[in-house]
């Protein structure tokens, strides 16, 4: 009877525990937390460090990686959104282009496109999960 009553409490506090990492539970409600992808470089720290951090890489990459169209001259103020997603293995996969003139679209897809392999994907409930991104570049 003593062993099955420490059995007992060793599960009821390990999911305890287990609960407050990925999710949590309201009035028979279940909620998750979706935890952000992890960029090369942004591993340590806690989860809102990882998204600074995560933020200052792409920041970053776009700026240094962008190479504007030969000829491309300023005009108006031009935006671009690029839409992609982060996979269950941590690659990027645009899925859609939209604005902007169709030079600047693609420069900005290719941009998007090399963004290096994610130190780890986004997670859900422990499991790795897509994530959608949307990027916008303004002109």
């Amino acid at each position: 009877m003593k062993n099955l009553l420490i059995v007992i409490c060793l599960l009821f506090s390990t999911s305890i525990f287990a609960q407050q990492e990925w999710g949590d539970v309201n009035k028979n409600t279940v909620t998750l937390k979706e935890i952000g992808p992890i960029w090369p470089g942004c591993e340590g720290g806690n989860a809102a460090e990882r998204d600074n951090c995560f933020n200052q890489k792409l920041a970053g990459h776009i700026s240094k990686n962008f190479k504007f169209p030969p000829g491309y001259q300023k005009k108006e103020k031009i935006r671009i959104l690029v839409d992609f997603i982060i996979n269950e293995k941590g690659m990027v996969e645009v899925t859609g282009v939209s604005g902007g003139t169709k030079e600047l679209q693609d420069e900005a897809k290719r941009n998007i496109s090399s963004i290096p392999k994610m130190a780890k994907p986004g997670m859900m409930a422990g499991k790795p999960r897509t994530i959608k991104m949307t990027v916008p570049f303004t002109f």
